[in-house]
């Protein structure tokens, strides 16, 4: 008897440890998080018959873009070791700089400057980080309160309304193809950050000083040079973010882009992406994203409140953490 137990406790340790084996080694990017996407779809499917619907799904599109735009951008920053907080505010900025613009000279120029505006911001950052070797973090947070104040101060708290230009209000609203704007916009995004990353010198160096910034200086790797490529390239998506959300609701809005920090980084974090730099990929944060989109969706769908919704997403982005230096451990 005491054999059969011996041999029972044996068996079940060892799958445990089997069981654990695989957690650890599973591609957590492509197999963990597509499978929380799934499941969460097929939960809110049930719960609802509208969610499965196809404007629904062109709402999940319009509804996500902006941050999946976002969400590239910060997994560049993020792989290199650093993290950007100031978007959501960036975007609030470049709403009101663009529609005021297009108030007055047209929707080309408005959608140039607004862009620009979004490109400063990330140059600015990325030169303070790499040039004054200053702590990311607390660049761009003082980067997130200059946007912010300086979109209130800009509009003096009042939203930009009457802009009646049909093809701005067509790059937040309109098809292409069947296909949402936004949508495309975004598709176009994660190609060519996908290219970067893996096709090019810049991502290599960008997993390079995230895994060991001082080993990359001694490889003879331009660390502050590339740093400042990183952050200017994320404030490049992060102003074409701020158009398109500005174009979604026709106005400029000094409050817009609310949490879409968060959001982003919880997308690169939920992607599997390490919070230390180094490891991670661009698919894990599409998949990060579309999670978080559905998540959102869902909820709302269900009639569940936006506070609720923001404890929701601030449990997952622990449980994300969690996961993540459980595994780099």
């Amino acid at each position: 008897m005491r054999a059969e137990r011996d041999g029972s406790r044996g068996a079940a340790l060892a799958g445990a440890v089997r069981a654990r084996q695989w957690l650890r080694d599973m591609p957590w990017e492509t197999v963990g998080v597509p499978m929380a996407v799934v499941a969460i779809s097929t939960f809110f499917s049930l719960m609802s018959p509208h969610f499965l619907r196809l404007e629904n799904m062109a709402n999940i599109g319009r509804q996500t873009a902006a941050m999946a735009l976002v969400a590239w951008g910060q997994t560049m920053v993020i792989l290199s070791g650093g993290i950007d907080l100031s978007p959501g505010a960036v975007v609030a900025f470049v709403s009101v700089v663009a529609a005021t613009i297009i108030k007055a000279q047209g929707w080309v120029p408005g959608v140039l400057a607004g862009i620009g505006v979004g490109v400063a911001f990330g140059l600015t950052s990325g030169l303070l980080i790499a040039l004054l070797r200053l702590p990311p973090f607390i660049v761009t947070l003082g980067m997130m309160s200059v946007a912010r104040g300086a979109a209130l101060t800009y509009t003096g708290g009042v939203p930009v309304f009457g802009l009646e230009s049909k093809w701005f209000s067509w790059l937040g609203s309109g098809t292409l193809g069947g296909v949402p704007v936004m949508v495309v916009f975004a598709l176009a995004g994660f190609l060519a950050t996908y290219f970067i990353l893996t096709r090019t010198r810049l991502g290599v160096y960008t997993y390079a000083i995230g895994g060991n910034e001082t080993a990359a200086r001694w490889a003879g790797i331009p660390v502050e040079r590339n740093k400042v490529y990183i952050y200017t390239y994320a404030g490049l998506l992060t102003g074409l973010a701020g158009v398109l959300l500005a174009a979604r609701v026709n106005s400029g809005q000094p409050l817009l882009g609310s949490n879409l920090e968060l959001q982003s980084i919880a997308s690169v974090c939920i992607g599997g992406t390490s919070l230390f730099g180094g490891r991670g990929s661009l698919v894990g944060t599409l998949f990060g994203v579309l999670l978080i989109g559905v998540l959102n969706n869902g909820l709302n769908i269900l009639g569940v409140s936006s506070f609720v919704q923001q404890m929701i997403i601030g449990f997952t982005i622990l449980i994300a953490v969690l996961v993540s230096v459980w595994r780099q451990r």
